[in-house]
């Protein structure tokens, strides 16, 4: 990212993405609770899921494929486990209100867990993770899109399924242990970049049509397409492809809806579970265990000259620390794409620091 990109409060962030979203029919309480979770993704610097989503929303919110309004409805409930049918609501309000859920649910019975089929897209799962581990409590949260075909199964070409990315929150007694990793050598929304500035991936985490690995997003549009390589790539890709059809069994299975059922709709199934310690060997003995570990692999020898270990999700919080501090700076073609609706849903742009 160019260095005289100009920054962006976080507060105000939020309001431009909330007055966005409620200017396209998002009742403003939602539409705040969207903007926010758009705005952490940014702030912990995944900025493919962050803001970048935001006019894909707007374009959905006007064709109606996202629900601006409306209820999800409840397709059970057994008290530690719930079904919902999110009516493809917006899918960050709606993982947003399963947290909710099911934090409650968890100091009522250990362990909570909520299924959501029919959801509109989720954004970053990470941006999720401290709703929970903040209350000292541990979340395992995944998704997948039915409607959509990117990853190809180890041994084939031919997409069959999503990145399927899992989460996974874990207090300790500093900062909490986050999670978050996809099924897949790489994302969509990366893919999508680096093909729309005519550049390769890092890596070879694509695969041909002839079954070669590529980094050349250009495998993706040939006659027949190539696909995503399963993590772990042409030589492990069994782990990832297994990691995949178990996302897929929590997301599509659990819920009762899925790629069987041929959905159209750009959306999610949602798997979430949290986790409450003092159900088990306690708040105090967990995070003991869990802050010793950390401790352990940060202080773990390293080759001379190389940086210390870090713990999945240091990164993204020393990001969140600075983008507090001192604000976020946003990936260039951003407010670009957001220009049209900003002018046509006559809302004031964000001002930079």
């Amino acid at each position: 990212m160019p260095s005289d990109q100009p920054r962006y409060a976080i507060t105000e962030l939020n309001r431009y993405a909330t007055d966005l979203f409620a200017a396209a029919g998002v009742p403003p309480e939602r539409a705040a609770i969207v903007a926010q979770l758009l705005v952490e993704a940014d702030a912990m610097g995944h900025d493919t899921h962050g803001l970048n989503l935001c006019a894909q929303y707007l374009d959905h919110l006007q064709s109606g494929e996202m629900a601006a309004r409306g209820e999800f409805t409840v397709i059970a409930d057994r008290g530690a486990t719930v079904v919902w049918d999110g009516s493809y609501l917006s899918g960050v309000w709606l993982t947003h209100q399963a947290i909710q859920l099911g934090c409650q649910r968890a100091k009522a019975f250990g362990t909570a867990t909520i299924s959501i089929r029919r959801s509109h897209h989720i954004t970053c799962l990470a941006a999720f993770l401290p709703l929970a581990t903040d209350r000292g409590l541990m979340i395992t949260l995944a998704s997948s899109d039915p409607s959509v075909a990117a990853v190809a199964p180890f041994g084939s070409y031919e997409a069959k399924f999503t990145p399927n990315p899992l989460a996974v929150g874990i207090p300790t007694a500093t900062d909490p242990i986050l999670i978050d990793i996809s099924a897949s050598a790489t994302t969509m929304g990366l893919t999508a970049r680096m093909e729309g500035r005519g550049e390769k991936l890092a890596g070879d985490w694509l695969v041909d049509n002839q079954g070669r690995a590529s980094n050349d997003p250009a495998v993706l549009e040939a006659d027949p397409p190539g696909a995503l390589l399963a993590l772990g790539g042409l030589d492990r890709g069994h782990k990832g492809f297994a990691l995949a059809i178990m996302i897929e069994a929590l997301t599509s299975g659990m819920p009762g809806y899925g790629r069987a059922n041929g959905p159209t709709n750009w959306g999610a199934g949602v798997y979430l579970q949290i986790t409450d310690p003092e159900a088990f060997g306690g708040l105090d003995a967990f995070t003991h265990q869990t802050g010793w570990l950390a401790d352990q692999c940060r202080g773990a020898a390293v080759p001379g000259g190389a940086a210390p270990v870090r713990m999945p999700g240091d990164g993204a919080l020393a990001r969140r620390r600075e983008a507090t501090e001192n604000g976020i700076k946003l990936y260039p073609n951003i407010l670009e794409s957001l220009a049209p609706w900003t002018e046509r849903l006559g809302v004031i742009p964000p001002v930079c620091l």
